[in-house]
């Protein structure tokens, strides 16, 4: 949405421009205006600033604000100027209400075969049969069905239709706790953010969502611009603009050549004033996060008003709709109807299974129905050779409806109701405890995923480190102190010079505060590194603050700031004499080479010759960096008063420096973090650190993390270096030479962050292994948006980290600590595994109930389980059951195999050996009873009753003992690897305790007080322990079960694996959409928006080209629709229409998010 700005040139002659427009609340310039004047840049936005309104006083007098008094602050023209140009906060798009995730619940594939069996089965059991069969038609019984069970038939059908109720429920309770935790944790971070503006001639912190259009800003070093505004008067300004335009050169910003500031940019250098003149969804940024469906809603509705305000330009109000914009529209549409082809490896299987399981349930529905209707047909046609007489036509049909009543009992039975249950429950229960753990999901998927994990590219700074810098060893004055010397240990000249300057070449905003409670460590505000240096002033007993208050930031004559070309940081200061004198600090590599002299212990100048400097490399900042020091060199240059150099010739001034002293920073390993590297290399994790820093550092820090470990073959490779390898003459990326480099790869030095992105993409994309690699990525900048998008499982820093890096992440970090991220792993196997338990235990269930009701059927006519009974079995057993597994915690031993990997079946053949072993025995034990069970217990027999009679005792039995086996078979499932310990652990989970005991409380009371409505006669005590005997035996044969070695097993398949290639064609998917539509939709519903599965970086990326071009909106069109066409290809960072975002991280005093880019 870029450049809209020529948009409003091309549509309408110019001097319709200069006419005023009857504007709105007595203000010179309407909303629309302002926004087109805001996608101008340089030369173009200065004219048309002159052309409109003179001048920027001009427009201040228009938005009736003074340059220099600002607004006055009257809360009735604040709210004005709110309703007319908009607050400053960028809405977060609606949340869906209750009834849309109940709808969106309502779209799985198993709940709509559930749906169509409880809705076809509720409409039969109100069909009334027709009047008395007469002797002509035959009186052939069709099954005894007493009119209990008549009675009973709807119950069926309700007891499903109860069963998805409670899902959707569940499902869509779930999604929306989940969301209003997110939007809180959003809306804390927001609230804490405070600017400065003058309101009165007053300057005031006002908070950022507070800022109006017309509000006169101060912005300084080291701010984040919070609103879109034109720049009054600035010295020196220089602006970050990466964030928006991926250019990591610095943009001069002047009032007489470039003054437009764009909210979202980091301030470099300087100062200025600016007037605020678009907020909110209006800024740059807020069109940014429009493009990214985060205002989605808002922004149709202010489309509407601005139509309604002001007709001809209300075309530049429209998101995405230009001239052209109509096919992009479809092409959109058509992308986001196509589902992706990367989704969640678990639903991919489960929706596979179901479907697997739904389509067995209908053959063996269908072959029940066919073998009731040919014995009919053939005893009363063939056997007792009557005629079909059209008086009989609908007593035939009442039949045929009974048998089809049955065929769909077995159906419905087949169909695992409990699956889609298990799974939310199983999702949100660890979404719950995970936000204990420190990882607040955002989506649901992740969760899973991470469990598949088999490689992590970690951040250094922040989540293997502790983020808090402390100097600890120093070379001042020719000697290299291993701690901090004592101040009179130096001569008083270095000493002062020292503190000058660490105090004043820093952003003033760095300030070391008294700590919060007492004995806690003292609190660190802005750039880590600096703070570092601050706190070694503090050190040497001298204070910082004093200098600060000699010299204020406005007296500063000239600052040179960090950025990650310099490496380095130099301010200017003018001497009481009238010379000038500069300190710098920054990568002692780099301002070594500049430096031609060195302070000796008495703080006199000896030349440093570059032997000097090979010397002093050897022997102190190698031997530091080895430590895993971070070193830093602090030095100064004095100019005399005669001539002033030319401050814009930063290599000639910033040369010839002395050097002061360089410093070890260290910046310590927080002390679990080795622990948590060591468990994931056990569970079969490569961690791989990626960093800004240097190679020596990295490297010592790596080998403390044990990220490397000595003797083994591994690879630390710089930026440079890593894309030397992996380029080709052209400098074209190539997967071949990519895949040479990254298995081995365990360190990524001075990286910048598209290194990162490649570095996952490659390792994503790879094709070497015999598994796909799923990744796992940390981040916290802002150019770390598009690895965190890239990557299977994105990790935010939720204290570090940058709104751009949260909204691009999967989960959030609460605490940045990558202890954390092992939590994740375990927790996302734990989901797969007690999905699987579930499975082993509801399949048995299912396969024997199956079978019983289908020979049954065909035997006796007659179900031995009646229809009720089936359900309390069904819905209950399957709704507690997948309610006690889904809920086992995790165990560390969860961390002791490797990833399951992306085609593993979701039921293994330990599984299936379990499944069909546990079959066997509760099928041979249920048939043993139905058919010779009343001579052993010497009762009448049940079978072929006559109608209307009691219930029998004898399938009382039969159902008692079949709910007593599953119950004791709930407790074998708890176990899918074949352990022998099935009691290992059970009490950790109250649970699974309480509700097999409850369902047994439950079942006595059924069979001793149910009675006819669910067909039982009470049982005698006798009766009941051989009825727990059997059941107990289930746990036995359990045992046999293990026993037999599954390897020996080669008859038994797996089930349920994952979809085959991870590449499918075109129209494979367009086929396969309707079995997958559903069941994609399942998991994703805690995604934002639905177009977010589109390749959000792509748009990203295109808006911030169309920024850098400047080109008219047609041409972004044009782009972007060029573009859709490589939406999965952003290797081919060469090519014009994708943008390599900023390779600098934007080090402001406010956040260098991590530190991560300094030496």
């Amino acid at each position: 949405m870029g450049d809209m700005a020529n948009s409003s040139i091309e549509f309408h002659p110019k001097p319709q421009q200069q006419r005023e427009v009857p504007h709105v609340g007595g203000f010179g310039c309407t909303l629309a205006e302002l926004r087109s004047l805001m996608e101008l840049r340089g030369a173009e936005a200065l004219q048309k600033i002159q052309e409109a309104y003179g001048d920027v006083s001009g427009l201040c007098r228009r938005l009736k604000t003074s340059p220099t008094e600002g607004l006055a602050d009257n809360t009735n023209d604040l709210e004005k100027r709110r309703q007319i140009y908009g607050q400053n906060f960028i809405p977060p798009k609606q949340p869906k209400t209750f009834l849309q995730l109940v709808w969106e619940a309502l779209q799985d594939v198993t709940l709509i075969i559930l749906e169509v069996a409880a809705i076809v089965s509720l409409g039969l059991s109100f069909y009334a049969p027709p009047g008395e069969e007469s002797e002509a038609c035959g009186n052939v019984s069709g099954g005894a069905e007493d009119e209990g069970e008549a009675e009973a038939g709807w119950i069926e059908g309700a007891a499903i239709l109860l069963s998805v109720i409670c899902v959707v429920l569940v499902t869509a309770f779930n999604d929306w706790s989940k969301e209003k935790q997110f939007r809180g944790l959003q809306s804390r971070i927001e609230q804490e953010q405070k600017f400065t503006v003058i309101r009165n001639g007053q300057l005031l912190q006002v908070p950022v969502a507070a800022l109006v259009v017309g509000d006169i800003a101060q912005v300084k070093y080291g701010d984040l611009l919070p609103a879109d505004g034109v720049l009054i008067q600035g010295n020196d300004l220089k602006i970050d603009e990466s964030s928006l335009t991926g250019e990591s050169d610095h943009v001069r910003k002047s009032a007489d050549k470039d003054p437009m500031l764009l909210s979202g940019t980091h301030v470099m250098e300087g100062s200025g004033r600016m007037v605020v003149t678009a907020v909110g969804v209006n800024s740059q940024t807020g069109i940014i996060f429009t493009l990214l469906g985060a205002g989605g809603e808002e922004e149709e509705k202010k489309d509407k008003k601005a139509k309604k305000q002001d007709g001809a330009v209300a075309m530049e109000m429209q998101p995405l709709k230009s001239a052209e914009g109509g096919e992009m529209e479809e092409r959109e549409k058509k992308k986001a109807n196509v589902p992706k082809k990367e989704k969640s490896v678990l639903q991919g299987k489960l929706t596979k299974l179901a479907v697997q399981i739904g389509k067995a349930g209908l053959v063996m529905s269908a072959i029940t129905v066919i073998i009731l209707v040919l014995y009919f047909v053939i005893e009363t046609f063939v056997v007792d050779g009557r005629v079909w007489l059209a008086e009989c036509t609908p007593v035939y049909v009442q039949y045929f409806v009974k048998f089809f009543i049955i065929g769909v009992t077995v159906l419905v039975v087949a169909v695992p109701e409990g699956l889609p249950l298990a799974v939310t429950i199983s999702l949100a229960y660890s979404v719950k405890k995970m936000m204990k753990d420190n990882n607040l999901v955002r989506h649901l998927d992740a969760c899973e995923t991470m469990g598949n994990a088999t490689a992590i590219c970690s951040d250094k700074t922040g989540t293997l480190t502790t983020n808090r810098m402390t100097v600890v060893q120093s070379y001042l004055g020719d000697t290299h102190y291993k701690e901090i010397p004592a101040p009179s240990a130096l001569t008083p000249k270095i000493l002062d010079l020292l503190v000058h300057a660490i105090s004043i070449n820093s952003a003033y905003t760095t300030k070391i505060l008294p700590p919060e409670k007492e004995g806690a460590l003292p609190r660190q505000v802005g750039n880590k590194t600096e703070c570092a240096l601050l706190g070694f002033v503090l050190d040497l007993k001298r204070d910082f603050q004093p200098v600060r208050e000699q010299i204020p930031e406005d007296q500063l004559y000239k600052v040179y700031t960090f950025n990650s070309v310099r490496k380095s940081m130099s301010t200017v200061i003018r001497m009481p004499d009238g010379g000038f004198r500069l300190f710098s600090k920054g990568a002692s590599e780099i301002l070594l080479k500049k430096c031609t002299n060195i302070l000796n212990s008495n703080g006199e100048l000896r030349g440093f010759r570059p032997r000097d400097r090979d010397d002093m490399v050897k022997k102190i900042i190698e031997p530091m960096a080895c430590d895993g020091l971070r070193t830093i060199c602090i030095a100064y240059r004095d100019f005399s008063a005669i001539q002033e150099p030319d401050w814009d010739n930063e290599n000639e001034v910033v040369g010839d420096l002395t050097c002061i002293a360089v410093v070890g920073i260290e910046d310590p390993v927080r002390p679990e973090v080795p622990e948590a590297i060591r468990k994931c290399q056990r569970a079969g994790i490569t961690v791989r650190m990626v960093t800004g820093d240097n190679i020596n550092t990295a490297r010592a820090i790596a080998a403390k993390c044990g990220i490397i470990q000595p003797g083994e073959d591994f690879l630390c490779l710089e930026g440079k270096e890593f894309n030397r390898r992996i380029r080709n003459e052209k400098g074209e990326i190539e997967q071949e030479r990519l895949d040479k480099v990254w298995p081995k790869l365990r360190v990524l030095a001075r990286s910048s962050p598209t290194d990162k992105h490649t570095l996952v993409k490659g390792i994503i994309d790879s094709t070497t292994g015999e598994q796909r690699q799923v990744v796992a990525v940390t981040g916290d900048g802002t150019n770390d948006g598009p690895a965190l998008k890239k990557a299977d499982v994105g990790f935010a820093m939720g204290i570090a980290g940058t709104d751009v890096a949260k909204e691009a992440s999967d989960i959030i970090l609460t605490d940045d600590n990558f202890t954390s991220i092992v939590k994740a792993v375990m927790w996302g196997r734990n989901v797969y595994d007690s999905i699987s338990k579930f499975l082993q235990f509801q399949l048995t269930v299912n396969v024997v109930a199956v079978i019983v009701a289908f020979t049954g059927a065909c035997i006796t006519q007659d179900s031995p389980l009646k229809a009720v009974q089936m359900l309390w079995v069904n819905l209950i057993m399957d709704t507690f059951a997948s309610l006690a597994l889904a809920t086992e915690p995790p165990t560390e031993s969860l961390l002791l195999r490797k990833p399951y990997g992306r085609d593993k079946p979701l039921i293994s053949r330990t599984m299936m050996k379990n499944i069909l072993g546990h079959a066997v025995y509760q099928l041979t034990i249920i048939f043993t009873l139905l058919f010779v069970g009343e001579l052993f217990f010497d009762i009448d027999s049940g079978r072929n009753a006559p109608l209307h009679s009691p219930p029998s005792e004898h399938y009382t039995i039969i159902f008692n003992t079949f709910v007593m086996m599953q119950l004791f078979n709930e407790i074998n499932a708890r176990k899918i690897h074949g352990e022998r310990n099935v009691f290992d652990g059970i009490f950790s989970n109250p649970i699974f305790c309480t509700i097999v005991l409850g369902t047994f409380g439950i079942q006595i009371v059924i069979v001793q007080f149910g009675g006819k409505p669910f067909s039982c006669s009470p049982l005698s005590t006798e009766q009941w322990l051989w009825c727990l005997f059997v059941g107990v035996g289930e746990l036995v044969w359990g045992q046999v079960i293990a026993t037999i070695p599954t390897s020996q097993l080669k008859c038994l398949k797996e089930a349920g694996h994952g979809p085959g290639k991870d590449e499918m064609t075109d129209e494979e998917l367009a086929e396969g959409e309707e079995e997958i539509d559903h069941a994609e939709r399942e998991l994703r519903r805690g995604q934002i928006l639905w177009f977010r599965g589109l390749n959000r970086i792509q748009t990203q990326m295109e808006v911030v080209s169309t920024f850098k071009r400047s080109g008219s909106f047609q041409g972004a069109v044009r782009r972007r629709s060029s573009v859709l066409s490589q939406l999965h290809d952003v290797t081919n960072l060469s090519t014009p229409t994708h943008v390599t975002l900023s390779a600098a991280k934007p080090p402001s005093a406010a956040g260098n998010p991590g530190g991560e880019s300094i030496p």
